[in-house]
């Protein structure tokens, strides 16, 4: 059975890049808009409490350009009044809750939602509430999914680094595991993303889960566009989808 897969492709290192130096280059919109063109069905972006990379400012304009375009914007963000607020004035189209530390170098797990339902059932609520689809990063595990529908969340992005940074011959018990969960959440009325840690290979490969309809990959794919460019890196993980899901490109 064929399935097309959506791919949405997260442009917070183009603004890393700009930021090491300040001004305006690369922008981090431009991006978006050459994503958009080479095949990315959305653009995802994360406004981290601290600004390290993506800026309101971004937030502004890439709304404006999805909008334009017609594409989704996925806009991550903690769960705080702060980034409430910012989702509830913008109102993208999704909105994925994940978590974050200052001291991290990027989000290393998933959010904790089980055990936090009263802090983050009212989130998803007011989100929902202003027409935002709401999206929760969360661990594989059979508490993550079942807490992320008792809150009222709409899908559940799946953290596959650990399942990206195993070395090959030891990812079967952590591709299990992720099957497993998004079989629970497709039962439990859940829509299956996942994202995190994905290149060429790794994302064909977790697309062997039926469930999966969607991949958010960023870090990667400005990784390769420093050495093919942002549209052949994003063509050529279009292709590897396609190819793994039996639809013709």
């Amino acid at each position: 059975m064929t399935r097309r897969v959506r791919l949405g492709v997260n442009i917070d290192h183009v603004a890393t890049v700009r930021n090491a130096r300040g001004g305006v280059h690369p922008d981090p919109v431009r991006a978006a808009e050459e994503a958009i063109g080479a095949g990315a069905d959305g653009i995802t972006a994360h406004l981290r409490e601290d600004r390290r990379h993506i800026t309101d400012a971004d937030i502004t304009a890439l709304s404006e350009l999805c909008r334009r375009l017609d594409r989704p914007l996925n806009l991550e963000m903690a769960v705080t009044a702060e980034m409430l607020d910012i989702a509830l004035r913008h109102r993208p189209h999704a909105a994925c809750l994940v978590p974050e530390r200052r001291e991290e170098v990027t989000t290393e797990g998933g959010l904790a939602v089980a055990g936090n339902e009263p802090r983050i059932a009212p989130v998803v609520q007011a989100l929902s509430e202003a027409g935002v689809r709401v999206s929760l990063f969360i661990e594989p595990s059979e508490d993550q999914v079942e807490a992320a529908a008792a809150v009222g969340a709409h899908v559940v992005e799946f953290h596959t680094g650990r399942y990206c940074h195993l070395p090959a011959a030891e990812r079967a018990a952590e591709f299990d595991r992720l099957a497993a969960a998004a079989a629970q959440a497709s039962i439990l009325g859940l829509e299956v993303h996942a994202g995190h840690g994905l290149d060429y290979d790794t994302a064909a490969e977790v697309l062997a889960i039926p469930e999966i309809v969607e991949l958010n990959i960023g870090h990667f794919l400005i990784g390769e566009a420093v050495f093919v460019g942002l549209g052949a890196s994003i063509f050529r993980m279009r292709k590897a989808m396609a190819e793994a899901t039996g639809v013709r490109s």
